[in-house]
């Protein structure tokens, strides 16, 4: 009894030690994605990993703390950063692809036989298509607003479309060179993940649903326009205020003027 009760005691500040991380992710193949991993204050000396699988005891190390092959800079796809003074470190994947999708672990390395690591673990999903930054958008009206489209790079030699939803008609659409240009619409397509559409000169009547378009794959935003209200300046209304009390020229009603006529007339 009294072993078990020690053992106990000696589990128990593996308990203590919390992981957390977001929820799972979803990003375009050829892009990148970051994770803030937290951890409680009182292991900030301790190393932190990132590792890949199913179950955290199988997983595959890809980058570690401790590792001089994993700077915070380093040119690998996969860099580890610890923050000691926010409790949290950070994990980067570049050029991400579809073999990358899975389930992965932020860990805080214990060391101990009877002590676990504390972990948390998110899958994240590499996959193909379209995306955009914020699908809901909003401007002042004769004001200009840039949507920022995101493809994964099986795309990236696509032309590239913006369309009115609802009316394939208004579909606009990237040249040779990966732009587009009106008086209205441009187009910038960067070839490599994003193009950027930009309205001009919007109207109340440009409010609406929009598709950013590469092939196929495509996805809805939202663009809001507000109409602009008329104010006066602080210095048209004192100019206004101004006015009234020295008129430049008299009223009819103005007795001054009414004795002067007065007198012309006798």
């Amino acid at each position: 009894m009294t072993l078990l009760v020690l053992l106990i005691i000696f589990l128990l500040p593996g308990c203590h030690c919390t992981v957390s991380t977001v929820g799972d992710v979803s990003v375009l193949e050829g892009g990148s994605v970051t994770v803030p991993c937290h951890y409680n204050p009182q292991y900030t000396s301790h190393v932190k990993y990132w590792c890949q699988g199913r179950m955290r005891e199988f997983c595959t190390s890809l980058a570690r703390t401790d590792d001089p092959e994993s700077p915070p800079n380093g040119k690998g796809r996969v860099t580890i950063a610890d923050d000691p003074t926010q409790h949290v470190f950070t994990v980067s994947m570049r050029n991400l692809t579809e073999e990358d999708s899975g389930w992965y672990w932020c860990g805080v390395e214990l060391g101990g036989m009877w002590v676990s690591d504390s972990t948390a673990s998110l899958h994240i999903s590499v996959i193909q298509g379209v995306s955009v930054v914020s699908s809901l958008l909003s401007a002042d009206e004769g004001s200009s607003v840039t949507v920022q489209c995101l493809y994964s790079k099986n795309l990236r030699s696509i032309e590239k479309q913006w369309c009115r939803s609802g009316n394939l008609n208004s579909c606009v659409v990237t040249d040779s060179e990966g732009t587009f240009s009106s008086t209205k619409v441009f187009i910038h397509d960067d070839r490599n993940s994003m193009f950027l559409v930009t309205i001009h000169q919007l109207e109340m009547r440009d409010s609406g649903w929009y598709w950013c378009r590469a092939g196929q794959q495509q996805v809805a935003v939202h663009v809001s326009v507000t109409a602009q209200t008329t104010t006066l300046s602080t210095s048209t209304i004192q100019n206004l205020k101004t006015t009234v009390r020295n008129p430049s020229v008299m009223s009819s009603t103005d007795p001054h003027r009414e004795n002067a006529e007065t007198s012309r007339d006798k």
